[in-house]
């Protein structure tokens, strides 16, 4: 069972960057660029440092979220929004504290602690834009990421906090953007 958790977690993120990619292309969706850059970093980071663990199939759902979040990045920079504004460069500045902060660390805990933490940075970033222009993103997208968090944490098969953390996260800052769309998308409604 832990096998098929692990593979949907994998897949989840795979065809969530399908809808999201398409609109892009529409011009429907305008990923954020240093949200993007932030996480495929961060995504290499956490698939190192989650192996270096002892994670398994929980893998897939990082290694799978790296390759999609890449390829987004790469089609933000034509596309895309941000990057320029003190916000971003103080965003990414923080970031870039936090990764160097990470390689002295030497510790893998330490080391996804702080990787989740600037994740979150992006995860802001995305949340904040999403608050200005919730048609901006692609809510099933979103949705199909935070359930691949939740698929890996359902791999983990055992209650580790080390294993357990980054897909919870994942589930969970995924999951707050689809709330912020869901809900700015009701109030412009109104």
């Amino acid at each position: 069972m832990l096998q098929f958790f692990g593979i949907v977690s994998g897949l989840l993120p795979l065809i969530a960057g399908f809808p999201y990619i398409k609109d892009i292309l529409k011009k429907k969706t305008k990923p954020h660029r240093s949200a993007f850059l932030i996480w495929t970093v961060l995504g290499t980071i956490a698939f190192l440092t989650q192996a270096a663990n002892g994670a398994t199939w929980s893998l897939l759902l990082t290694a799978a979220d790296t390759l999609v979040t890449l390829a987004i990045f790469l089609f933000a920079i034509k596309y895309g929004t941000g990057g320029y504004s003190k916000r971003d460069i103080g965003a990414l500045l923080l970031a870039g504290i936090g990764l160097i902060i990470w390689y002295f660390t030497k510790q893998p805990m330490t080391a996804l602690l702080i990787t989740i933490g600037v994740d979150a940075i992006g995860a802001v970033l995305t949340i904040i834009k999403t608050y200005e222009d919730p048609q901006s993103e692609t809510f099933s997208s979103w949705l199909l990421a935070s359930l691949g968090g939740l698929f890996a944490a359902l791999a983990v098969g055992e209650l580790s906090f080390a294993l357990l953390v980054y897909p919870l996260y994942i589930f969970i800052a995924n999951g707050a953007v689809d709330v912020v769309i869901l809900i700015r998308k009701q109030k412009i409604a109104k």
